[in-house]
């Protein structure tokens, strides 16, 4: 149980450091394009430019989110409503602008798809987050939902980079595979968390942190 709970720690702090990374370097790429960026990656670059304000209106505030995500689960923090009502206002933030933001997806309707379909779950688990937020259990399960969907978009990284490494033998351009990287990332986020939290050991340890006393 323990060696399950840590491994699952080990990917959470993973997907937000890839996250981290991800958007500074879109706030670089935004500010300052580089020049010698290879041909897919500069066609990437050009397309997130072409809509650089709505680009920094989602990824600011989704940067905010991820920073913010682990102060849900610290002990320090425990019973304290400061973390979890930014994160409210930040979600609902990051999936509205998600949705405008497919409009200009990468890898068409198979990418948009992806984008509509985790992004509402991910607005769902929030809201029952919200509604649930005077019963401490429940409150963190949906929490951990949203948190564990919002992660995917870290996930889809290492499956996109395999599609870029494997694309001089399968001859996919990013137009290609960026639908169904979005898929499998934010696929794989989704079906282990929901197995963690309907399995004893997650059941366990959302109870344990959830009604864990302050240390304030």
């Amino acid at each position: 149980m323990q060696a399950s709970w840590r491994w699952l720690g080990i990917g959470f702090w993973v997907c937000i450091l890839i996250s981290v990374a991800v958007v500074l370097r879109r706030i670089v790429a935004l500010a300052h394009p580089p020049q010698s960026a290879p041909p897919q990656l500069a066609a990437l670059d050009a397309a997130f430019a072409s809509h650089a304000t709505l680009t920094l209106v989602h990824i600011i505030p989704a940067l905010a989110f991820v920073v913010l995500a682990p102060f849900v689960y610290l002990r320090r923090f425990a019973g304290a409503a400061w973390p979890e009502r930014v994160l409210f206002f930040l979600g609902i933030v990051v999936g509205a602008t998600a949705y405008a933001m497919s409009h200009y997806s990468v890898g068409g309707w198979v990418e948009r798809s992806a984008v509509l379909f985790f992004n509402s779950l991910f607005l769902f688990s929030l809201f029952r987050a919200w509604h649930l937020r005077r019963e401490a259990v429940l409150k963190l399960r949906w929490m951990t939902r949203a948190i564990a969907v919002l992660l995917g978009i870290a996930t889809t990284r290492p499956a996109m980079g395999i599609f870029f490494a494997t694309s001089g033998i399968t001859h996919l351009s990013p137009g290609q595979f960026f639908g169904i990287a979005f898929w499998i990332g934010f696929s794989i986020n989704t079906l282990i968390i929901e197995l963690w939290l309907r399995s004893q050991e997650g059941k366990s340890q959302i109870e344990t942190m959830a009604m864990r006393p302050s240390s304030l």
